[in-house]
């Protein structure tokens, strides 16, 4: 399964998810960040990045632009907010299929967002990191299910 996380930038909350689910080593699947406004080549931001460091997760980032090829490409897409999902439907109208908000693939009927990090302090970020990982952890048992 190729599963394709989304946020806005992809400097923050899909590149943590990336990071934990590839942390995870899971046989068959494999894992790619993307964000809809992002600029391409852009580091993950400095507080993302230690906090994934500190986690013991190493993960080379550099943004990308979401186009077609990530659409395509991907399996399963899933957005940090219901309006990351609103726009890749609207802008891929073939797509609505496989993409899904994370906490709405994870907890059914969940219309919560995962809170931007973007531009608050390090606690801010580990929190994000904290939900991100309980939400990939929830993802891993849903996958080895299927």
């Amino acid at each position: 399964m190729k599963i394709l996380f989304v946020c806005t930038g992809n400097t923050c909350r899909s590149p943590m998810a990336e990071a934990i689910l590839k942390h995870q080593q899971l046989a068959n699947v494999e894992v790619q960040s993307a964000g809809i406004f992002a600029m391409p080549y852009a580091e993950m931001s400095a507080h993302a990045q230690q906090v994934v460091n500190e986690a013991n997760m190493r993960h080379q980032h550099s943004a990308t632009q979401l186009s077609i090829s990530e659409i395509e490409w991907a399996d399963l897409i899933l957005t940090m907010t219901t309006a990351h999902k609103d726009t890749i439907i609207a802008q891929y109208p073939n797509t609505e299929h496989k993409v899904f908000t994370f906490k709405e693939y994870i907890i059914e009927g969940s219309v919560e967002n995962v809170v931007d990090p973007y531009g608050g302090n390090k606690e801010i970020y580990e929190a994000t990191f904290a939900e991100l990982k309980e939400l990939v952890e929830r993802l891993v048992k849903k996958l080895e299910k299927n």
